[in-house]
């Protein structure tokens, strides 16, 4: 069975080795390097059985990417103290959506009107909506890309047509398809960050329902959703331009 590998980080310039990797079901670290084949110094090596390689990575690779705990316990949040942060942060919020729809939104009565005229409504006095504007509005930055199935689902399609009220708050919204967040090999987790500080990963149940907020501050963690941050800005298509990409339904 083909392993689920995950890109923890390098410390090279220019994309090359060397580099480590995640087995997410076994939690084994995969680490890509130069290979050591002198046979000087291969003889030197104790343990190396047939069969197994041996390679040469920086010290400061380990110390800045390896796991620093062998099982990690989880910082979670409430709602309550996931929403102030939205209140709290300094200079930049962030979201990477991924999922295909959330409880949620079919949880609010707005989401039958949805259903039934295709058009999502979104109310630019709310709590929400004030919040974004006035934290825009002190040069502060909001940003999300959506990450969309071929063809969408009714949960995107919701939130597609949703996204018009968040670019009118201020966000900075951007739409990816799924097979090109694949293709570059994007996190597929749902997170937010904060102030390229504070991640702030959300757990879903396979009924979409939001199970526990996680919060992660350990450097090298954060400077990974920073880099899926980056790649999913730089790929994804504005908001107007790619609305006008998908398919309308019957």
């Amino acid at each position: 069975m083909m392993r689920r590998l995950r890109f923890t980080g390098t410390d090279s310039k220019n994309g090359s080795c060397p580099a480590l990797h995640e087995d997410l079901d076994s939690g084994e670290v995969i680490v890509q390097g130069r290979p050591l084949t002198d046979r000087d110094d291969v003889a030197q090596l104790r343990h190396l059985g047939t069969g197994d390689a041996a390679v040469v990575v920086p010290r400061q690779l380990l110390v800045n990417w390896a796991p620093k705990e062998i099982d990690r316990t989880p910082e979670v949040i409430s709602p309550e103290e996931f929403a102030r942060l939205f209140e709290t942060f300094e200079h930049t919020a962030w979201h990477l959506e991924t999922r295909g729809g959330y409880a949620s939104d079919r949880e609010d009565l707005d989401y039958g009107t949805f259903l039934k005229t295709g058009q999502a409504i979104w109310d630019l006095d709310s709590k929400w909506h004030q919040n974004i504007k006035r934290q825009t509005g002190d040069r502060k930055r909001v940003g999300r890309v959506r990450v969309v199935d071929s063809p969408p689902t009714e949960g995107q399609r919701f939130l597609l047509s949703y996204g018009a009220g968040n670019v009118a708050s201020g966000e900075n919204v951007g739409c990816l398809w799924r097979a090109d967040a694949r293709r570059i090999n994007l996190l597929e987790e749902d997170f937010w960050i904060f102030d390229s500080r504070l991640v702030v990963v959300l757990h879903f149940d396979d009924a979409d329902v939001l199970t526990s907020i996680e919060t992660i501050t350990e450097p090298a963690e954060v400077v990974r959703y920073s880099m899926a941050r980056d790649a999913a800005v730089h790929h994804a298509t504005p908001y107007e331009d790619f609305v006008g990409q998908v398919p309308k339904t019957d």
